[in-house]
């Protein structure tokens, strides 16, 4: 059988394009910081009390995935787990102050970061692929759901 040509498989390229944000990510935003756990940050910035399961999918991240997010960043002192006042049995997740800071000054770093990401394309091409690539994560994901 002949080799395949790996430039028309959407997966190979999702791939190199996540290696590319990833290098990128580590040059230009943060090595402490990951993008998925900038994503548990901005989510409790833009809606702070969330428990677990709700934070999970709001960031589209799986469970046990969030749990080790949020484990990590509570060990950094970044997130903390207060009782819900409207319900003492849960736990909801708030950020801290050091975590509201270390949120604003990532959130400069990856508009930039952005900008040299997508310079390749136009302001037409940048929206088309964003609108794009959530089109099928979010196909992919009824798939797992």
């Amino acid at each position: 059988m002949a080799a395949v040509d790996l430039s028309t498989h959407p997966g190979h390229l999702a791939r190199r394009l996540q290696q590319a944000h990833s290098l990128l990510w580590g040059a230009m935003v943060s090595e402490e910081t990951t993008s998925p756990q900038f994503a548990v940050l901005n989510a409790l910035e833009e809606k702070p009390g969330m428990d677990q399961r709700t934070l999970s999918e709001h960031v589209h991240l799986d469970r046990s995935t969030i749990a080790d997010l949020v484990a990590r960043l509570a060990g950094r002192e970044l997130v903390e787990r207060v009782r819900d006042p409207m319900d003492g049995r849960r736990n909801v997740l708030k950020l801290t102050e050091q975590g509201s800071r270390v949120h604003r000054k990532l959130v400069t770093r990856t508009a930039r970061m952005n900008r040299v990401f997508l310079a390749p394309l136009d302001v037409d091409e940048q929206e088309t692929l964003l609108r794009l690539i959530a089109r099928v994560a979010g196909a992919a994901e009824e798939l797992r759901g």
